[in-house]
């Protein structure tokens, strides 16, 4: 301030107003800034998703992977991979139920009200596990070679998809009626989530930074999309109204792409080692877990177009997450560590 003011000083009047207007403006910088999404503004940190309780999961120690919930019962399946257990969860009276035990590191969990069946895939023994939805016991075991992770449920055909693998890579179908596997269907490497449409099925092939895409008809990969923004591509969501796919990559971006085009529409930064991707259609938003220990809240204004509504801090290693549009509630999983007890917050989206 002291040279500007010593050059106020030198100038003439002309040159002082001048030079005034010079300060005023805008640097070079901050015109040419981009950022692919706005900053929030006060009106919006009221727009995110807002705490409505904590259920403490005593018994669990270490984290956890993906969660299913029940709507008619209000119940909430929690994979504890760590801990070998699935949690019940009683969400009605915000406690828990019960604790499955033996599992050996369950990864997701599906529920199929339906068949009154839970679906639970098995990194450690390379299975899909049936259960009865209330004794808990086990109706059906199938098995596969390796490492099964992501689960996707087709409620037209009855076909459970299973991501498989762990030194090579595959989708898995298992005809739920049947009770039995029908066939896999071979990848670049092991796959990570996944989305399921009537005719195609997007992968996230992160060992290869890939994205591939299967014709269910033909059973084979047709297309695939390098991912060249970032490394890691693990969670996925899918707004089937406006055909837009999204990608989360572990080092912090998020990736839009039309499922027409196949094509990378904008990429959007947001915290690092996200594991959670779930889309509101009826607020058009996205809700965002990130390990870094955030949550991000992204508003669609038009189907290429993103702005922060906020990102709130949650809990180191807080990755996994789910979104209920039947219950409207956001549940977060925080795992157990040495500063706290692991646990289920409930989150309620604000309009």
């Amino acid at each position: 301030m002291k040279l500007y003011y010593n050059l106020f000083l030198l100038a003439g009047p002309l040159s002082s107003l001048a030079l005034i207007v010079i300060l005023l403006a805008p640097s070079c910088e901050s015109r040419n800034h981009t950022n692919s999404l706005k900053p929030e503004s006060q009106d919006s940190l009221a727009s995110g998703l807002k705490l409505l309780s904590d259920i403490k999961l005593s018994n669990v120690k270490g984290g956890f992977d993906l969660m299913a919930v029940d709507i008619k019962k209000q119940r909430l399946f929690v994979s504890a991979e760590d801990n070998h257990t699935v949690e019940v969860v009683d969400l009605a009276h915000s406690k828990t139920m019960r604790s499955i035990p033996d599992i050996d590191e369950p990864k997701w969990v599906v529920y199929m009200p339906e068949v009154k069946s839970i679906f639970i895939s098995t990194g450690g023994d390379g299975r899909v596990t049936e259960l009865n939805d209330s004794s808990f016991a086990i109706k059906h075991i199938f098995e596969f070679k390796e490492k099964c992770n992501n689960l996707r449920y087709d409620t037209t055909t009855h076909l459970l998809f299973v991501g498989i693998g762990k030194t090579f890579g595959s989708i898995g179908a298992i005809d739920v009626a049947q009770s039995k596997i029908l066939y896999e269907i071979p990848l670049a490497h092991y796959p990570k989530q996944f989305e399921v449409t009537d005719s195609l099925i997007y992968v996230n092939v992160p060992q290869k930074n890939l994205l591939q895409i299967i014709d269910r008809t033909l059973k084979k990969v047709i297309s695939e999309i390098t991912v060249t923004e970032n490394s890691d591509n693990v969670p996925m969501a899918l707004d089937r109204t406006h055909g837009r796919l999204f990608i989360g990559c572990q080092k912090g971006k998020l990736l839009v792409y039309s499922i027409q085009s196949r094509r990378q529409i904008t990429n959007i930064d947001i915290k690092q080692d996200v594991d959670g991707i779930y889309y509101d259609s009826k607020r058009r938003r996205l809700y965002l877990s990130c390990g870094e220990g955030y949550m991000e809240t992204i508003s669609q204004t038009d189907a290429d177009h993103y702005v922060r509504l906020q990102s709130q801090i949650s809990a180191s290693g807080a990755a996994t997450s789910l979104y209920s549009p039947e219950l409207d509630k956001f549940f977060l999983a925080v795992p157990h560590t040495a500063d706290h007890n692991a646990s289920i917050r409930i989150y309620q989206p604000q309009n």
